[in-house]
């Protein structure tokens, strides 16, 4: 069974889950809480970086698929 790694790196329950899990991590090793939601933000932003690179670059690939079939 092959891995869609495009699909599994621009979910948004993947970010999410793991922006929740290592702001859990954080509290419990006696980081603060404010320290865990600026770490879970840069996360969560890191993946909307992500997404709209691998979004934009889908798009460029499907728009030059086409115009190689049209000429």
């Amino acid at each position: 069974m092959k891995i869609d790694w495009k699909r599994k790196l621009t979910s948004r329950k993947l970010w999410i889950a793991i922006a929740g899990f290592i702001a859990g991590l954080i509290v419990m090793f006696g980081g603060s809480e404010k320290s865990a939601g600026m770490i879970s933000g840069a996360i969560l932003s890191g993946a909307a970086v992500v997404g709209y690179i691998f979004g934009e670059g889908l798009t460029d690939m499907a728009n030059s698929q086409k115009g190689d079939g049209e000429k």
